[in-house]
């Protein structure tokens, strides 16, 4: 582990060698043998299946984690997946899931799925990875997995081999006894052979893989991303970009003694590899609490006396969690945390003060993204954090703010904070392409090695990095992007909506929620609350369900008629913003919603009578957007 406070430090480190750096593993399995062969009786994994601080949990050293991967890998090839065969899993967090992943990545492609997806997106994500066998839950109570897993794979064909994990042997006697009698009965499995986890591991070789490796330039991880309806998009991951933020996470940050709460699910790449990598590269230690982390239950309540158990040194979270956790007393002892690490959304001004008077820590927040293997910048948990920006960019990764046409020709280089696309180049960029799919690449990257983000922002004098928009128009809830289309084709079935449009209205807990507006067929009538109905039978996945919907007279466009979404954003900020002074008796008002060149979206707030300005900067730091009086 390195200093890594600053722009020097940054450059420094990098100056000390090129990219690949001398001694790098060549994989991710490589990776894993050294660090068990340096640490073999340290904690690698906790898994514990209730989040009450003193209930049972599973731990594996490095020694044993490696042993179980090896005997995953070997299953996997046992089962005819090659170099180039997918292996999806749909699981919440347990010890199985991290084993999975690891041990699906060294013998074929690994394909995280998200557990909470309805039936037909997994069976789409199966379908476009191709996967031949699928590891998930045994039936179980109180989650419909399974069954879900199941309905999918009527739809999937190439499925040939199901792979249950049975979370009953996290259970303590006699509940782990009850269990097989309160089994949900699932639809019949026709063409699937079905294996149980365990047992099969436990005929596998556990000291040497029962196959030879080729090099590490293969895909070995293909992550879906975006809008879930219609085809779904995967990024495709190779081990270089996996070793470099496993080699980022140990250089600057993470040290064999240091313990990681990680609430975040291991479908995401957050928990995937900036966490899991980086861990692997240090030998340091990841405690999962819960299958469903941070949604699991009692996990917001138990959550500081969870830290103050496993005397967790970081503490990996998001916005919204952090949001949920300062509505809880600090009621454990949390001197052992050096630092919580934030990414996936904007973290309001607010919010990371209320941390840091709560606990006394500074969150560093982050930015990556899954098309990059994930880590691009952080706010040096060593140095200066400006709250609002997303950091420095790490070593050996190039940040350039451009303008380019729909080809990824360079039209222009941005200057010191001139706002323009976010583009970057790192060892998880792949500039021969991101996506399975070859038509979703074009233009994708400019210059032949900057892969375009699609968000938009600026570089200040000192090198961070600042996000102030999308290009692409995705909505982020607490860090789950929403494909608008969702939504726009939903209300768009209705006979009396002509047009819809989707956008994100701000949130102090999610960041943002989706927010639908309808112009509607002329001559036609309907209410806004039998266009929600129509939405909410409609829209496949409930975080999408419009949270608000607004009938207009006409939406907002374009000179060639497209909706033109940044006036219906200024919009639905004011309506936000305006309802949260009223409920607080604040007696100010958004006076007007701006573009600034360097900050995006500024809400621009002016008092209509006597009001208390710090009470009034209080609310409005709560939101990820900037503000100003308007006086």
């Amino acid at each position: 582990m390195s200093n890594f406070s600053s722009m020097a430090d940054r450059d420094r480190i990098e100056a000390e060698a090129a990219w690949p750096v001398p001694d790098m593993p060549a994989d991710v399995y490589a990776m894993l043998e050294r660090t068990a062969a340096r640490h073999p009786r340290r904690p690698a994994l906790s898994f514990q299946m209730f989040a009450d601080p003193r209930s049972r949990a599973e731990t594996l050293d490095w020694a044993g984690f490696h042993a179980r991967v090896t005997q995953a890998a070997n299953l996997f090839r046992s089962l005819g997946v090659n170099e180039g065969d997918a292996v999806a899993y749909v699981l919440p967090n347990a010890t199985e899931t991290a084993v999975t992943l690891i041990g699906a990545m060294t013998a074929g492609v690994v394909c995280p799925v998200n557990p909470l997806l309805a039936a037909d997106q997994i069976a789409a994500i199966l379908r476009e990875t191709g996967a031949r066998a699928v590891v998930t839950l045994k039936p179980f109570p109180r989650t419909d997995i399974p069954q879900r897993v199941a309905a999918a794979l009527a739809l999937a064909p190439e499925v040939r081999t199901v792979i249950e994990v049975d979370l009953a042997r996290y259970l303590p006697v006699p509940k782990r006894w009850i269990v097989p009698f309160m089994r949900p009965q699932i639809a019949a499995r026709p063409r699937v052979e079905v294996l149980d986890l365990a047992a099969s591991l436990a005929r596998q070789p556990a000291d040497r893989l029962t196959f030879a490796r080729s090099g590490p330039d293969r895909v070995a991880a293909r992550f879906h991303t975006g809008g879930t309806t219609g085809l779904p998009k995967l990024a495709e991951h190779r081990p270089a970009g996996m070793v470099y933020n496993g080699w980022v996470g140990h250089r600057l940050l993470f040290a064999e003694g240091d313990v990681l709460m990680c609430p975040l699910p291991l479908f995401h790449v957050f928990a995937a590899y900036p966490v899991m990598m980086s861990a692997i590269a240090a030998g340091a230690h990841v405690v999962l609490p819960t299958p469903a982390g941070y949604r699991g239950e009692g996990v917001f309540d138990n959550f500081w006396k969870l830290i103050e158990r496993w005397r967790a040194t970081f503490m990996i979270t998001v916005p919204t969690a952090v949001a949920a956790l300062m509505q809880r007393p600090v009621n454990a002892d949390v001197s052992s945390l050096r630092s919580g690490i934030s990414g996936s959304a904007p973290l309001s001004v607010e919010l990371y003060r209320r941390f840091q008077a709560a606990t006394g820590l500074e969150i560093a927040e982050g930015y990556g993204l899954t098309e990059a293997t994930c880590l691009v910048s952080c706010n040096p948990p060593g140095g200066m954090k400006k709250v609002g920006s997303v950091g420095i960019p790490f070593p050996h990764t190039e940040v350039r703010i451009l303008e380019c046409d729909e080809e990824g020709r360079i039209l222009h280089v941005c200057g010191t904070d001139e706002v323009g696309e976010i583009c970057v180049a790192n060892p998880g960029v792949d500039q021969r392409g991101i996506y399975a799919d070859p038509a979703r690449n074009r233009g994708l990257i400019a210059d032949g090695r900057f892969l375009r983000t699609g968000d938009l922002g600026r570089l200040d004098a000192d090198g961070y990095l600042w996000i102030t928009g999308r290009a692409k128009d995705l909505i982020i809830r607490g860090g789950h992007n929403i494909d608008p289309a969702m939504i726009e084709e939903a209300l768009a079935g209705h006979p009396a909506v002509a047009v819809a449009a989707a956008i994100g209205q701000p949130d102090a807990f999610a960041g943002e929620l989706p927010c639908a507006y309808v112009e509607l067929v002329a001559g036609a009538t309907a209410t806004p609350e039998e266009l929600m109905a129509h939405a909410e039978a409609r829209v496949a996945e409930r975080a999408a369900v419009p949270k608000h919907l607004e009938i207009l007279p006409e939406l907002p466009k374009t000179a060639v008629g497209k909706v033109f979404k940044p006036d219906l954003r200024k919009r639905a900020i004011s309506r936000v913003y305006n309802d949260r002074l009223a409920a607080a008796g604040l007696a100010a008002r958004v006076a007007e919603v701006v573009e600034d060149r360097k900050r995006g979206l500024v809400v621009r707030l002016s008092p209509t009578g006597e009001v208390s300005r710090a009470a009034v900067a209080r609310l409005a730091g709560e939101y990820a957007l900037p503000w100003e009086w308007a006086e």
